[in-house]
């Protein structure tokens, strides 16, 4: 597929932390009740880590119990693209940010009402923004490029 933000690996090595290249471009994933928004109840805006993108509301947010972040819906239906995944001997659906084609998590149809499903997000793969705070120059940019 091809995506509106393409760079090279270098490029993408620049801007992200090695633990967010590795999951956000390699499609790794982190450690269960490791990553730093699993638990997070504030409200708020969760972007992409790699375009600043918007994927998620905190009110969309569950406890799913595994340890990672969990929503029962995107932001909106543009946000995310779903793809099929065959890796690990296992065949699963893979979410990416619509902006960029980067790795965010999985999503499961095991979620609660009104959707059924469970977007499982790695935490690195995400900025979280409380409501009221200032964005950070990510999100600014996408910002810009969508209003033009």
């Amino acid at each position: 597929m091809s995506y509106p933000i393409q760079k090279t690996d270098e490029e993408w090595k620049q801007m992200l932390s090695d633990e967010q290249f590795y999951i956000l471009r390699k499609q790794g994933t982190e450690r269960a009740f490791t990553g730093e928004y699993w638990d997070n109840k504030k409200k708020g805006t969760y972007y992409s880590a790699a375009t600043g993108q918007p994927l998620f509301r905190s009110e969309h947010k569950f406890k799913s119990g595994t340890g990672w972040p969990s929503f029962y819906k995107p932001i909106d239906n543009d946000a995310v693209k779903e793809l099929v995944d065959k890796s690990y001997g296992m065949v699963r659906t893979e979410v990416v940010d619509s902006g960029s084609g980067s790795h965010l998590g999985h999503v499961f149809n095991d979620g609660p009402p009104p959707t059924g499903l469970r977007y499982c997000m790695n935490s690195a793969s995400l900025i979280f923004v409380a409501d009221g705070e200032e964005l950070p120059d990510i999100v600014k940019e996408w910002e810009e490029t969508k209003s033009k």
